[in-house]
C-alpha cells in the first residue's frame, strides 16, 4: 500500500486510488442518491458510477470521477452550471480554448472545511484537513453522545480509550470527547461508529465490515443502540440543502477510509487471528502468538 496518501491528506485522488471496493461502493450510493440519480448530477456519469459498482471494479479513472464529483457538489451552484455548460462543449470548439477549465477549481480541503462550517464545527483555516475530518466526526458523536443512556456512555468511553468521565455530566463528557484528539486505533474506532451510523441513515445499510478479533468488540457497539443514536442526531446535517446531502455524508465517509488506510498503513496483521498490532508489536495483543514482521 502507498502511504503517499498521508503525506498529502488534502490529495483526495491518492486515498481513493488505493481504497477498497466496497468503501467506493458507499461513496457511489451518496453521490448518485442509491443508483437513482440527482438533477445536479450528469446522467452519464451517474451511469458510468452505477455500472463500475454493479461490477465492483473501479479504473483508475472511475476513481478520478468520484473524487470529482464529490468535489463539484461541494461548489456553489453558479460554478456547477459553469461546470456542465463547460464539460457539454465540444474538446476541438474554439469556445473550449477559450473558456478557463473549472476542473480543480475546487480542492477537497475546500470540501472539507465548507461541511465543518455547516455543521459548526470549529476550525483554522490552517488546519490540516485530517484535522477538520476529526473535528466532524467528533461533533456527530457529541451531538448523539448527551443522548445516550449512562451505559452506552460508559461503553463509548471505553471503546474510545477516555479515561473514566463517569462522575462528569454528559455535557461535560460530551466536550471533552470533541475537544480530544485521540489518534491511532482510537480515532479509527470513533470514524467506524460514525461512519457506519450515517450509512444507516441514509442507505438503510451499514459499512460492509470484515470482522476479525481486534474488531469484534468495535462492531458490536457499531451494530447497537449507540450506532442507532447516532442515526437519530443526523437531523444536525440540513438535509434540505441537495448540496450537503452529498457531501456531509461522502466527507464522513472518506474520514472513515483516511483512519481505515492509515492503520493499515501502520500496523500488522497477525497470522493467526487477523488482529492489527503495532509495527514494533512482538506478541499479538489478542491471541499472544508472534506476530511476524509485514
Amino acid at each position: 500500500m502507498s502511504e503517499e496518501f498521508i503525506k498529502h491528506p488534502g490529495n483526495l485522488s491518492l486515498l481513493l486510488a488505493q481504497a477498497d471496493v466496497t468503501d467506493l461502493d458507499i461513496l457511489v450510493d451518496y453521490i448518485t442518491d442509491n443508483g437513482g440519480g440527482r438533477i445536479s448530477l450528469n446522467n452519464d456519469v451517474c451511469a458510468r458510477l452505477v455500472k463500475s459498482k454493479e461490477r465492483k471494479v473501479y479504473t483508475g479513472e472511475d476513481r478520478i470521477r468520484i473524487g470529482r464529483e464529490i468535489c463539484a457538489f461541494g461548489g456553489n451552484t453558479l460554478t456547477n452550471v459553469y461546470r456542465d455548460v463547460r464539460s457539454s462543449i465540444p474538446f476541438d470548439s474554439l469556445l473550449n480554448k477559450v473558456l478557463p477549465d473549472v476542473d480543480g477549481a475546487i480542492s477537497y480541503d475546500e470540501v472539507v472545511k465548507d461541511v465543518a462550517s455547516h455543521l459548526k464545527v470549529p476550525f483554522d483555516k490552517k488546519d490540516d484537513v485530517i484535522i477538520v475530518e476529526d473535528g466532524i466526526l467528533r461533533k456527530i458523536l457529541r451531538e448523539s453522545f448527551e443522548k445516550m443512556s449512562p451505559s452506552e456512555r460508559a461503553t463509548v468511553l471505553k471503546e474510545l480509550n477516555v479515561a473514566d468521565l463517569g462522575m462528569l455530566g454528559p455535557a461535560t463528557s460530551a466536550a471533552l470527547i470533541a475537544a480530544g484528539r485521540a489518534g491511532g486505533f482510537a480515532t479509527y474506532k470513533l470514524a467506524l461508529v460514525v461512519a457506519n451510523a450515517v450509512s444507516k441513515a441514509l442507505l438503510g445499510r451499514g459499512l460492509p465490515l470484515v470482522v476479525n478479533a481486534a474488531a469484534a468488540r468495535t462492531i458490536g457497539v457499531v451494530l447497537g443502540p449507540i450506532g442507532l443514536v447516532v442515526t437519530g442526531v443526523w437531523t444536525l446535517a440540513d438535509m434540505a440543502s441537495p448540496a450537503y446531502r452529498v457531501t456531509v455524508p461522502c466527507v464522513v465517509q472518506i474520514a472513515y477510509m483516511r483512519q481505515k488506510a492509515i492503520v493499515e498503513a501502520n500496523s500488522k496483521a497477525c497470522s493467526v487471528c487477523g488482529a492489527r498490532n503495532e509495527r514494533t508489536a512482538r506478541f499479538c495483543s489478542e491471541c499472544g502468538e508472534a506476530v511476524k514482521g509485514e
